[in-house]
């Protein structure tokens, strides 16, 4: 009997499924510090007076994705902010509440959400080499090194 011909073995490996793998993003950092947490991953931009509840750090904007969610102690992957300039204020408050985000990365820079960044005090980086949108999904654990602009994303295991 001979041993079986490897070249005809399919490879069962599912390319999809990365969990546990660890991706590094690099970026710009905007506010320095290191902090990791689970990712809260929205495709839209976050309005800060009128869209969030400062008290919860939850999602109020009517028509947003993330409608009742919280980001409250986690990672906040967004595109960035909208709104008027008391966007800024309203994230402060939430780390005045215990209630802001961990992190904050983001793809679009403006002075609204830098400024948000600098007073909720939490590392921030933008001006990435990889689109997060296209690695980072909610549920992975994401540490960020504002001082650095890196990114590492732990994937989670797939869910069932």
């Amino acid at each position: 009997m001979s041993a079986p011909d490897k070249t005809d073995q399919t490879d069962m490996t599912d390319q999809t499924d990365m969990a546990g793998e660890t991706l590094v993003i690099q970026g710009r950092g905007v506010v320095g510090g290191v902090a990791e947490g689970e990712a809260f991953v929205t495709r839209e931009t976050v309005s800060g007076w009128g869209g969030i509840d400062a008290r919860s750090g939850t999602i109020t904007e009517q028509r947003h994705e993330k409608r009742g969610e919280s980001f409250a102690g986690k990672v906040l992957v967004f595109p960035g902010a909208k709104g008027s300039s008391g966007w800024s204020h309203y994230f402060h408050a939430t780390r005045r509440l215990g209630t802001a985000p961990k992190a904050m990365l983001f793809t679009v820079m403006t002075t609204k959400v830098a400024l948000g960044a600098v007073v909720t005090r939490v590392p921030a980086v933008t001006e990435f080499d990889r689109d997060p949108f296209e690695v980072i999904e909610d549920g992975d654990w994401v540490r960020v090194d504002g001082d650095k602009g890196r990114v590492e994303v732990v994937k989670r295991p797939p869910r069932r």
